[in-house]
């Protein structure tokens, strides 16, 4: 395998052993293919600055952007610069920036044009000689998926995909992985065909978020809960990714993919595979990815598809003290659009620690508020020495985890009310990460793209989990293919009645967030 090129700095003080200490990339450039859009310019370039400004990234190191825009070297430094200036997330160091933009180069080209191509396999020699990027290199293909094939088709022309013997090349995919199973395979064999598995690198934003990563220590690093982590005392999980916003300016992306490929296929079954899993041996990729995919292995849909899945579009309605128009009225979409905004889905793990846990996954744009959570539901105590009106204001016991926003934890139990009566009614107890730290939280894409020039993948989903995981969500796709438009919901409220319903056939309610 490649040298990962990374540098350990170490300090005296500590152990060898202390994994405290920060990991600094190695030698290397990262190329961006679509670095004019959004993405880049939002996430992707800002990342790259607050690296650099917390001293994550070699003295050497190279952005490269690739794009058909008419500029030199200079324009696209402008363009980093301002949208640093704009995006980034730590204080704006003049003499940090500087060091950066000795290594901004820029490639003009169209993804089909292999002169262009050519350049750059010439920029990135250039580079190895004059910043010592040592022939390491990631491309980043921020660009859509039909662009794939292409690209990596010249990558692989122009030899930049193949490394000098102790260098490495990688490559970084954004999602959509596919929009089925079946493309999804094709996808990973043409990405394959050019690209090593171990050298591609499948971003989830979600998987890069702090809360996300705590979910494993809270569960393996305390005692508390790990007992109770099963079907003996676990009622049922909610996993809940909603928006409030709508989809004005963005059908070209989402007009036929809906809420069901954008979300759930990732980001909520990768939160699912980090809820449901065993412990693993340790924290090395292989042992991560491989609990991950005995967890999704064995993950599956709960029947009748018609009551325990749900789909919505959402409609006019009221949302922050304005009205505003539903999906239809939207710019770009067509009056007869069947694509979703809501899905949600019911799902079962067959393994002996959940047998007869229902998981219920959600998301949904123009819902009631932005907030995206994990909750795992209680079982009612099984015997009360309290009598009804001691205990009616009394609900199940939960563990919520708080992706975004507030991240944090919520633990909900029963407490005694002040008085000199017996009266009990659900408490909450709070652990806020801006109240219990003082080091704000990196952004999800500084940390993906740190672990990618690292050489780290215990983040990013592996060919067997992307496909595993549209051979979960297919059958909900079909099925709601075949019943036709979905439900139409009003703005600002949280979702379809078909999706309350779902629940309320098992006796159970979604949460209010």
């Amino acid at each position: 395998m490649a040298d990962s090129g990374a540098t350990v700095w170490k300090n005296p003080l500590r152990d060898e052993r202390d994994k405290r200490a920060p990991r600094i990339a190695g030698p290397c450039s990262m190329v961006i293919f679509g670095v004019t859009g959004d993405l880049s310019r939002k996430k992707l370039m800002p990342a790259i600055y607050d690296l650099a400004n917390r001293g994550l990234l070699p003295p050497g190191f190279a952005l490269v952007g690739f794009a058909r825009r008419d500029w030199d070297d200079e324009d696209f430094g402008r363009v980093v610069h301002d949208s640093v200036r704009t995006h980034a997330r730590t204080e704006f160091r003049e003499e940090v920036w500087e060091r950066l933009a000795e290594g901004i180069r820029f490639v003009q080209g169209t993804f089909d044009d292999e002169p262009a191509f050519e350049e750059l396999a010439a920029t990135l020699s250039k580079l190895d000689e004059e910043r010592g990027t040592g022939g390491n290199h990631a491309f980043y293909l921020s660009i859509p998926p039909s662009a794939f094939p292409v690209v990596l088709e010249q990558l692989s022309r122009s030899q930049l995909a193949q490394p000098a013997p102790g260098r490495w090349r990688r490559v970084v995919i954004e999602k959509p992985f596919g929009h089925d199973l079946t493309s999804a395979k094709q996808l990973n064999e043409v990405v394959n065909r050019v690209f090593p598995e171990e050298s591609v690198f499948r971003i989830d934003h979600y998987l890069g978020k702090e809360t996300v990563q705590n979910i494993l220590a809270l569960r393996f690093a305390n005692q508390l809960f790990e007992p109770i982590w099963n079907a003996h005392y676990v009622d049922h999980v909610q996993i809940t990714m909603a928006e409030d916003i709508g989809l004005g300016g963005r059908a070209g992306y989402y007009d036929g993919i809906g809420a069901a490929r954008d979300v759930i296929q990732n980001h909520l079954l990768q939160l699912l595979a980090f809820t449901a899993m065993e412990e693993p041996l340790n924290f090395t990729p292989d042992a991560l990815q491989n609990e991950k995919i005995k967890v999704l292995s064995a993950t599956k849909l709960i029947e009748p598809l018609d009551e325990t899945t749900a789909r919505g579009q959402y409609a006019t309605g009221w949302q922050g003290g304005e009205q505003v128009v539903g999906l239809l009225e939207e710019s770009g979409f067509a009056k007869d659009s069947t694509t979703e905004t809501y899905a949600a889905i019911s799902l079962e793990v067959d393994t002996r620690r959940w047998a007869g846990v229902p998981f219920y996954l959600r998301t949904g744009k123009r819902l009631g508020r932005r907030v995206t959570e994990l909750a795992v539901v209680f079982k009612r105590a099984p015997h009360l020495p309290f009598d009804a009106t001691m205990t009616g204001e009394l609900g199940q016991n939960a563990l919520v985890i708080r992706v975004q926003p507030d991240e944090g934890i919520t633990l909900r139990f029963g407490s005694k009310v002040p008085g000199s009566s017996m009266e009990v009614r659900d408490v909450n107890m709070d652990f806020s990460y801006g109240e219990s730290f003082t080091v704000a939280s990196p952004e999800a894409y500084e940390r993906l793209i740190l672990d990618v020039l690292l050489g780290e993948p215990s983040l990013f989903p592996v060919n067997a989990e992307v496909e595993l995981s549209w051979r979960i969500l297919d059958p909900a796709i079909e099925q709601w293919a075949a019943d036709g438009k979905p439900e139409p919901y009003e703005s600002g409220t949280w979702g379809p009645e078909s999706a309350q319903e779902m629940l309320r056939r098992t006796g159970r309610e979604w949460r209010r967030p």
